[in-house]
């Protein structure tokens, strides 16, 4: 299994947070980090952040189900 990195415009697309939001999020501890791939690049691992949308998705859908919406 390859992995795939993903810079910070692809994850800002697939998730629809800003820059600050998921900088704001590592630091909470509720947006998974990045890391470094060069001095100045940094990327996020594409699977951790699929793990992010998923964990979203069923938070949402349990709203639903519970009827807490």
């Amino acid at each position: 299994m390859s992995k795939k990195l993903e810079r910070i415009e692809s994850v800002k697309k697939r998730t629809g947070l800003c820059t600050s939001s998921i900088y704001e999020g590592m630091k909470a501890g509720w947006f998974p980090k990045n890391f470094a791939i060069s001095k100045q690049a940094r990327a996020w691992d594409s699977d951790e952040v699929d793990a992010w949308i998923a964990a979203r998705i069923a938070a949402r859908d349990n709203e639903i189900t519970s009827g807490t919406t």
